[in-house]
């Protein structure tokens, strides 16, 4: 497309995005705060009853974490959360990307995440010692973020969250539900390895909006930050299959 009309449509784009939002906001059956109660995900206590399977088969995969790719691996437009080697990941998809090798490795994992309705995003979000994430929104507000704890290294409030006022720390084996589109921010004040189960899932709202929301969910994951995002993970596959043995 012609740069003289691409500024002035993605102006136009960024506008209509930002009216959408609160739009949702107000449709939301949960309510448009930074935290969400988990009674409106009952999905969650099967992964919670779970996180134990899930432990074990993080376990293996922190035995190849030097070789994990880092965020901003995946996704160059982070660069700015992440710019040393200190968040690495592990996925299992991501509106539309998906890695079937990924859940090969973890197959008792992958089926429980299977039956979550509405998952976009699911992998192992892996914060080394002394990390910060520094404060940021997420980009839309037709997710709700999960976090499930898998390792919480002592002392548990030195490894914590901010969301817009409202500091929190994660615990092993329970579920945290928050609206990213909210400024956050992270911290590992721990000399330990903080990992949680990372997903965004669709957030209820009310017809029509409900339609309108999937369909932008569909349109974000044909842009180029997905498909970008597919290819930097197919090259650091081929590189995980030669090690993972």
């Amino acid at each position: 497309m012609n740069s003289q009309f691409r500024k002035p449509l993605m102006r136009y784009g960024r506008k209509l995005l930002r009216q959408i939002q609160k739009q949702l906001g107000r449709a939301s059956l949960i309510g448009d705060q930074p935290f969400f109660s988990g009674a409106h995900f009952p999905w969650a206590t099967q992964l919670e009853e779970n996180w134990h399977v899930i432990r074990e088969e993080l376990d293996v995969v922190l035995q190849h974490r030097e070789n994990l790719p880092n965020f901003q691996d995946i996704s160059p437009d982070q660069k700015h959360l992440a710019k040393e080697d200190k968040w690495k990941t592990f996925f299992f998809f991501a509106y539309g990307l998906d890695v079937p090798a990924n859940a090969a490795r973890c197959p008792r994992t992958a089926a429980l995440l299977r039956k979550v309705p509405g998952a976009k995003t699911a992998f192992f979000s892996i914060l080394s010692a002394r990390a910060h994430i520094p404060a940021h929104r997420g980009p839309y507000k037709g997710v709700v973020r999960y976090h499930l704890g898998l390792i919480v290294p002592q002392p548990e409030t030195q490894c914590r969250i901010r969301v817009d006022d409202t500091v929190t720390h994660w615990e092993e084996g329970k579920s945290l539900f928050f609206d990213d589109t909210f400024e956050h921010e992270v911290w590992n004040d721990t000399d330990g390895l903080r990992v949680v189960l990372f997903m965004d899932v669709l957030r209820p709202v009310r017809f029509p909006l409900s339609i309108i929301n999937r369909a932008i969910i569909k349109a974000i994951a044909a842009s180029p930050f997905i498909t970008d995002a597919k290819k930097n993970h197919e090259a650091w596959e081929e590189r995980m299959t030669q090690l993972w043995r």
